[in-house]
């Protein structure tokens, strides 16, 4: 058991302002909503105690006390003895009494999402003068916040945590006095007259002349058993992130056949023996260059018409083989790592009915990254047609900000005017 240290100390003072004593959070460390539901504790520096039911057997009974018998984590346990299970940040922050309203009803921006791209046009946002919102349904920081490593990122030639480079992030915004709100979801936007409503979760709205969607992606999962476990702990979603991790392994393991599937397969290759890659239709669908390389060259294991149907752990509770069935009934393909590339999925349910969006969901932008709805832009990983890299995330919240405070200019123009 291990204590949350300096957090305890810098969250005294708020234990008093929430009538807590100490919450407790049961996981592991290669979880990945472990990491983020303390990341959300600290950023809200709430006093919390790890517990890591791999070392503590009286943790881990108490988890499967409370999950009937089953051992699912991460297990948020309360003061008074209320208990959450895999709990979302909202339900954290329900039961905690936190603060997930904004300030005022009314700002000159209105930012949804904070990750690097909403965090970005914040912190220009804020420079410029310009009253600004951070709306985020999960923890600052976005996905970035729970990678465990970046090794391509500008400015950090040793590589960097995820979640030191999205704490970073938050720091500078809160150096500029950025309103950031999290576990707050937005449900819809409309624009009333001159003027934009969002609608949050809970029934309270803001109004605001211009909005940015900056909601970001999340990688389409497999949903199939030991995939959630082993998120982080050999399987994972971006090969340029964690594939240098794997120097020197004898086999990794590619799921899909598309682009995206064939090129960070190709990426992969440079640190691996082999490559072993896994298409659930009869052919692989990227193009017929990538498809020509990869059937050129020796390192490449190629299964197509197979299903996955388990990841399984080792002794270390790290990937040690991924189950698959071709027809012919299950095995085992042996692997240090596994590489999901099936597609990503806009966040961007909240937007139906009110932006254009393309059929997978990404919002489409016109010049000016503005979208069908006037005032209202979108960058980043939900915009169609954005890279999905962490810098370029960064690189399209600025210029987003740049031409958002354009329009607010031609906005007070015309205010002034009328």
């Amino acid at each position: 058991m291990e204590s949350g240290g300096k957090n305890v100390d810098a969250a005294s003072e708020d234990s008093t302002r929430h009538n807590l004593d100490m919450v407790e959070v049961y996981g592991a460390n290669w979880c990945p909503d472990c990491k983020r539901t303390k990341q959300f504790l600290q950023d809200q520096r709430i006093p919390f105690r790890s517990i890591n039911v791999e070392e503590d057997e009286d943790g881990r009974r108490r988890v499967e006390d409370a999950s009937e018998g089953k051992l699912i984590i991460p297990l948020v346990v309360f003061p008074d003895g209320q208990e959450l299970i895999e709990p979302s940040n909202a339900e954290i922050a329900q039961l905690l009494g936190l603060r997930i309203q904004g300030e005022r009803s009314f700002y000159d921006l209105v930012i949804i999402g904070g990750g690097p791209t909403g965090l970005t046009a914040g912190i220009y946002a804020a420079r410029e003068g310009i009253a600004t919102l951070i709306l985020d349904r999960g923890a600052l920081g976005g996905q970035a916040g729970a990678t465990e490593r970046v090794d391509n990122y500008p400015g950090f030639p040793d590589g960097v945590s995820g979640e030191e480079l999205a704490s970073l992030y938050v720091a500078h915004a809160k150096r500029y006095g950025v309103e950031m709100l999290q576990g707050v979801a937005v449900s819809g936007i409309t624009r009333t007259g001159s003027e934009l409503l969002i609608a949050v979760d809970g029934g309270q709205s803001y109004r605001a002349k211009a909005v940015l969607i900056a909601s970001g992606s999340t990688y389409r999962r497999l949903e199939v058993p030991g995939e959630s476990d082993l998120i982080g702990a050999g399987v994972h979603f971006c090969a340029t992130c964690d594939g240098p991790f794997y120097r020197g392994a004898k086999n990794l393991v590619v799921i899909g056949g598309g682009n995206s599937a064939l090129e960070e397969s190709l990426f992969l290759s440079q640190f691996v023996d082999q490559v072993t890659i896994l298409e659930a239709r009869d052919r692989l669908g990227a193009s017929t260059l990538l498809q020509e390389r990869i059937a050129a060259d020796p390192k490449f294991a190629v299964h197509t018409g197979v299903k996955v149907r388990a990841f399984e752990a080792g002794d270390d509770h790290h990937l040690s083989a991924v189950v698959i069935d071709e027809g012919n009934g299950e095995e085992r393909i042996l692997a240090a790592g596994a590489f999901v590339f099936i597609g990503l999925t806009p966040n961007s349910e909240f937007l139906r009915d009110h932006v254009e969006l393309d059929k997978a969901g990404f919002v489409i932008t016109r010049s000016a990254m503005e979208t069908s709805m006037p005032g209202v832009f979108a960058a980043g990983d939900v915009r169609l047609g954005s890279t999905k890299q962490i810098a370029s995330a960064v690189g399209e919240g600025a210029a987003a900000l740049i031409m958002i405070r354009s329009f607010l200019d031609a906005f007070e123009t015309h205010a002034v005017s009328a």
